[in-house]
C-alpha cells in the first residue's frame, strides 16, 4: 500500500521499526524542499511577500493539524518539538503551580520514559506521588483497575494512547468521563496512536494530548501539544523570548501574546511544520481507519506465522495495534536484530524507552516489530523465514 510514495522503500529494504519512527512520503519531502528553495524566510516578522507566504504556509500547518484532531480552536494547537516537550510543557508549566505534597499522580509501568519522567522530577521536586495503575494479565488498562487506583488525592491520569511496547489501545474517552466526575485531569501521550487510529480530542474530552511528527510520516524535531483553550491559557511558557511578547519595557512591565503564539518563542522548526501538515494531510487522505485495518491484517498474519515457531517467545500476542515484541529463546534481542540486518531487515532491539516494563513482562530486553500501512505480507514472510532457523542466527553471530 503506497510504498511507491516512500524513497527510503524503493531499495532493498524491509522496515519494521515505525515504533521508533516512520519514512516520510515524497509529498513531505517536497513540501519542506519547496519552504528552502522558494520562499525561505522567518514567520511572523516579514514585511516582505515571501517572508508572508511563510505565514500562509505555517499557520495552514495549524489549520491542517486542528482538523486532523478535531480541535475545537486553531488557538489549541501549539507546535513543539515533540511528544517529549509537549508533556514536559504540561508538567512544568501547568501542574508544577497546582500540586501540592501528596498529591497523586496515576501512570503505568508500561508508560515511554517521556510519559515517566517528567511526573518522577514533580514527584522529587514536590512531594507529590506518582503511582502505578495495575495492568491485567495481557498488560493492558483497564477502567475498573483505574477505579480501583483513584483516591482522593488523585489530581492527574497520565496515560498513552497505545503503548508502544505492549500496543494495546487504551479506553481513553471511559478513563476521561470516570476522570472528569471525580475532578481528574487526564493527559493523554498520542506519539504512538496519531500514526494510526483517527484522533477527535472534542469526542475523548481530554485535557491535554501530544503527539510527535516523524512516529506519522512527517519531520522530526516538530510535534503538537493540543490542551483545551482554558487550560492553555494557564499554562506558564517554559521558553521566553521573540514572537512570544506583546512587549516589554521593564521587570514589571511584561506582556505577552494571545495563544497558540505566547507558547511558541523563538523561531519555530518552520520547515518541519510545514512538512507536518503536508504529512497529516497525507494520512488522512489515505484515512486513519484504511491504515488500521491493514495494520491489524497484517499483524494476524505475523503472529499466526510465528506460533509456528517453537523458539519465538511472544510478549503480546493479543492486541489491537501493530505492535509485536517477542524474543528468541537464549538470543539476546539486540543479536536477533544484528541478524535480521545482515538481510536488510530493520526492527527495535532493547527496552524501548519503557524501562519499568520488566517489572510486569518479567524480561528487560525484547525484539519489536511495528507494523504501518507501507509494510507487506511478503516482507513478514521474509522475516519469518529468516527466524525459523535458530540455527542459522546462532551461526552468523559467531
Amino acid at each position: 500500500m503506497n510504498t511507491y510514495d516512500f524513497p527510503m522503500l524503493n531499495k532493498d529494504l524491509i522496515y519494521f521499526d515505525n515504533g521508533a519512527t516512520t519514512q516520510k512520503p515524497i509529498c513531505v519531502i517536497n513540501k519542506m524542499m519547496d519552504y528552502y528553495t522558494k520562499y525561505c524566510a522567518n514567520a511572523h516578522r516579514g514585511d516582505y511577500d515571501i517572508s508572508l507566504r511563510v505565514d500562509m504556509e505555517y499557520e495552514n500547518a495549524r489549520d491542517i493539524a486542528k482538523k486532523f484532531l478535531n480541535a475545537k480552536e486553531r488557538s489549541e494547537v501549539v507546535f513543539t518539538s515533540g511528544s517529549t516537550e509537549g508533556l514536559n510543557m504540561i508538567a512544568n508549566g501547568f501542574f508544577k503551580k497546582l500540586l501540592e505534597p501528596g498529591d497523586e499522580i496515576l501512570i503505568t509501568k508500561s508508560e515511554h520514559a517521556s510519559n515517566v519522567l517528567p511526573w518522577f522530577r514533580l514527584a522529587n521536586e514536590l512531594g507529590v506521588i506518582v503511582k502505578y495503575i495495575p495492568l491485567d494479565e495481557n498488560h493492558y488498562v483497564t477502567l475498573d483497575n483505574i477505579k480501583k487506583s483513584v483516591t482522593p488525592n488523585t489530581k492527574i491520569i497520565s496515560l498513552s494512547q497505545i503503548t508502544n511496547v505492549i500496543g494495546d489501545i487504551r479506553p481513553i474517552k471511559e478513563i476521561v468521563e470516570f476522570a472528569h466526575e471525580h475532578n481528574i485531569f487526564v493527559v493523554v501521550d498520542a506519539a504512538q496512536s496519531a500514526p494510526h487510529i483517527k484522533i477527535d480530542v472534542q469526542d475523548l474530552d481530554c485535557d491535554f494530548l501530544v503527539l510527535s511528527g516523524h512516529k506519522m510520516c512527517g519531520p522530526t524535531g516538530i510535534g503538537i501539544l493540543y490542551g483545551k483553550k482554558e487550560l492553555l491559557n494557564e499554562l506558564e511558557p517554559q521558553n521566553l523570548g521573540g514572537g512570544m511578547n506583546e512587549s516589554f519595557d521593564t521587570v514589571d512591565d511584561v506582556y505577552l501574546k494571545e495563544l497558540p503564539t505566547r507558547l511558541e518563542a523563538g523561531t519555530q522548526n518552520i520547515a518541519s511544520a510545514i512538512g507536518l501538515g503536508a504529512a497529516m494531510e497525507y494520512l488522512m487522505d489515505i484515512g486513519l481507519d484504511k491504515i488500521h485495518e491493514h495494520e491489524l491484517k497484517l499483524r494476524a498474519y505475523l503472529i499466526d506465522k510465528l506460533l509456528s515457531i517453537p523458539h519465538i517467545d511472544l510478549i503480546n500476542i493479543e492486541s489491537d495495534s501493530g505492535i509485536v515484541a517477542f524474543n528468541v529463546d537464549e538470543i539476546f534481542a539486540q543479536d536477533v536484530a544484528c541478524y535480521l540486518n545482515k538481510y536488510n531487515i530493520c526492527i527495535r532491539a532493547g527496552n524501548h524507552c519503557a524501562k519499568i516494563l520488566k517489572d510486569e513482562i518479567g524480561v528487560k530486553n525484547t525484539c519489536r516489530i511495528s507494523l504501518y500501512f507501507y509494510n507487506t505480507y511478503e516482507e513478514i514472510d521474509k522475516l519469518v523465514e529468516l527466524l525459523k532457523d535458530k540455527k542459522k542466527i546462532l551461526m552468523e553471530m559467531i
